[in-house]
């Protein structure tokens, strides 16, 4: 299994931070924000993880994470040379994962579920794809939002619904088998332009085989200023409690 962590995009939210550098380079407390997947990677048993980024920063990438061997990984780096979305940035890491199944995680994704048990567990199915969702207290409409049945399969997943089916929010988590790559090829660009990773999971969804794994804790801290010191402020208070290292 072959592991990929999405570190692009221009950040235009967390303006002026990321004028000179990359979202994913900014600190998290003790660490840079691009250790947390890093390590997420590590502890499931993923030894070969692909880094993806945009042009202007992959040199700052390798000079502080260079071959990857500082977490016990062999490190690859990919250009992305434009944001075209979740979907389209996983796309370039077919040659890389060389039909192994993939773990995707979102650079700006800051959490600390152990996901090696599910790891373990999907790389003996068959076909499938797991997507991982924390419960969201009151509206989740800004969200990709999940519905599930009582067994953990995924009924539906939509984007940012006016009416969310339940308050399961989509993380920057994802499990897929060898088709994901054939899958993305099919898809076509929403109404911005951009391969949406919900309507990749779609794909899975359809056809029965998208399961869903709940996380205690979850912060997207790449999506603005108030999620950004929320993360530092979550990541500060559980090292000061002794839940983290």
């Amino acid at each position: 299994m072959k592991g990929i962590i999405l570190a692009g995009g221009n950040a235009t939210r967390l303006r002026p931070l990321t004028w000179v550098t990359n979202k994913h380079l900014l600190p998290i407390y003790n660490k840079p924000m691009i250790y947390y997947p890093l390590e997420s990677m590590q502890k499931a048993g993923i030894e070969d993880v692909l880094i993806i980024t945009g042009p202007p920063h992959v040199g700052a990438f390798m000079n502080l994470l260079k071959n990857g061997s500082d977490f016990g990984l062999k490190l690859t780096y990919e250009i992305q040379q434009e944001a075209g979305g979740i979907a389209q940035g996983i796309a370039l890491g077919e040659s890389f994962a060389e039909k192994d199944k993939t773990l995707v995680i979102l650079g700006d994704n800051i959490f600390n579920f152990n996901l090696k048990p599910v790891a373990d567990e999907f790389k003996k199915q068959d076909k499938g794809a797991r997507v991982f969702g924390t419960q969201i207290p009151g509206d989740a409409k800004h969200y990709g939002v999940i519905e599930i049945d009582s067994k953990g399969k995924v009924v539906s997943i939509e984007e940012k619904p006016d009416h969310p089916k339940s308050n399961i929010a989509q993380t920057g988590i994802y499990m897929y088998d060898q088709r994901v790559f054939d899958f993305i090829k099919k898809l076509k660009p929403s109404a911005r332009g951009e391969l949406e990773v919900t309507d990749l999971n779609n794909r899975y969804v359809s056809e029965g085989t998208m399961e869903c794994v709940m996380l205690d804790w979850w912060v997207d801290s790449g999506t603005s200023f108030d999620e950004l010191l929320r993360a530092n402020n979550t990541i500060a208070e559980k090292i000061k409690n002794g839940e983290l290292s």
